[in-house]
């Protein structure tokens, strides 16, 4: 077997499970999780009837670089979206559809890493596990970006030296943040993309929390869009990763894109050609009327702000805890050690959430992930109001 995999830690998932083993909540309290970062909302109705109708489309192979009407379909909402003009994004040489975009993460990193260099990937912490396990596999080092409150919750890129940047080959970005729901400005983007182009590296800016934000005037900037503002038409060096699971809320239909710079997008496609992660056709002509289709997004954004508001009201004065500028994710501190916490509050008021370090690494600089759990507001909003009800009283037992 590859050695690399013994490099891998344990999913946060699977140790939550590990934390939780031999807890007896009360039999009376409904259970409630906020701990998976799982869409519950309704999926619209309109994407499960067009996979029925397209389900002829499994007697044909389908192709790896997707229909035409999908990717101009996904070049028409990035434009607008991003405020890019109308032609820039080529969906011949610069979008490509994949089958969620988790998966696309960790092949990107694969495809990319030069193994016969001295190969750093840099990444924010607390992070997405992906991006960790994709460096790892690629045969880079992982280089670890502080998020903490003190820099809201961004990575401090003023951390990073100038021979940690000369070794990166990759960074990720993750925009709005999971689990922070911070939200990297167009200057900071536009930093970034400058540093890239001084010392050769790429940027992969994870944005699919972009669709889940709290005031309606300010969506989050992209990395296109930072790039196309600085006159960076080509993209250089900039990939963006979008999905529908959170935007459409449908997680199970595994259906994403990755757009930018056509130098990475083309050798990209090839190593997918061998990779075996054609999108079913089906999935191509339901995704092709979801990217295509706003008002689904407006209203699904309403769900989450009543949410926040109405679980944010509750715990007011118990839990240090803000309102995130996107995502749905809470991020609030603890009275006691983030696993304590979590594993009481479920055994005590059968609510799971995340701790904060099972998302995070130690370093140098500290655990930006201690005494931090992760909770999603995905439940419904009754569910979601009963749970901080219970994170209260549990709150205030300590």
């Amino acid at each position: 077997m590859n050695p690399d995999l013994a490099k891998l830690q344990a999913y946060p998932f699977e140790k939550l499970a590990k934390l939780n083993a031999g807890t007896n909540p009360p039999r009376g309290l409904e259970p409630i999780s906020l701990a998976i970062g799982e869409p519950k909302h309704a999926t619209p109705g309109f994407i499960g009837e067009a996979l029925l109708a397209h389900l002829h489309g499994l007697a044909t192979y389908p192709t790896t670089r997707g229909t035409r009407s999908l990717r101009e379909s996904i070049a028409r909402w990035a434009s607008q979206r991003f405020h890019l003009p109308e032609d820039r994004l080529d969906p011949e040489r610069q979008i490509l559809p994949v089958n969620g975009t988790r998966e696309a993460l960790f092949s990107f990193a694969q495809a990319l890493i030069d193994r016969s260099r001295d190969a750093l990937v840099m990444m924010p912490n607390p992070f997405y596990q992906i991006y960790e396990g994709a460096a790892l596999l690629a045969g880079a080092e992982t280089h670890f970006v502080p998020c903490s409150e003190g820099n809201a919750f961004l990575p401090d890129f003023s951390a990073v030296t100038p021979t940690e940047w000369e070794r990166c080959q990759l960074l990720y970005l993750c925009s709005p943040g999971n689990p922070t729901g911070a939200v990297i400005d167009l200057s900071t983007l536009q930093h970034l993309i400058e540093l890239a182009a001084k010392y050769d590296f790429v940027i992969a800016a994870d944005e699919c929390y972009s669709e889940i934000y709290l005031d309606e005037a300010q969506p989050p900037p992209g990395l296109l869009q930072a790039a196309e503002a600085m006159g960076n038409s080509e993209f250089s060096r900039c990939v963006v990763f979008h999905s529908l699971s959170k935007r459409s809320n449908a997680p199970g239909l595994r259906s994403g894109f990755v757009a930018g710079d056509a130098s990475l997008i083309q050798p990209y496609f090839r190593y997918r050609t061998y990779h075996g992660c054609a999108m079913p056709l089906q999935t191509q002509a339901a995704s092709a009327l979801a990217w295509g289709d706003e008002h689904h997004v407006r209203e699904n954004r309403a769900l989450y702000r009543r949410k926040f508001a109405a679980v944010l009201e509750i715990l007011a004065g118990t839990l240090q805890v803000q309102y995130p500028r996107a995502s749905f994710y809470l991020w609030p501190s603890t009275p006691q050690p983030d696993a304590d916490f979590a594993r009481g509050l479920l055994q005590q008021q059968n609510v799971a959430v995340l701790p904060g370090s099972f998302l995070s690494r130690r370093t140098g600089s500290g655990d930006p992930g201690a005494n931090r759990v992760r909770m999603a507001l995905v439940a419904p909003l009754e569910q979601c109001v009963e749970a901080a009800k219970r994170i209260r009283t549990y709150t205030e037992s300590l």
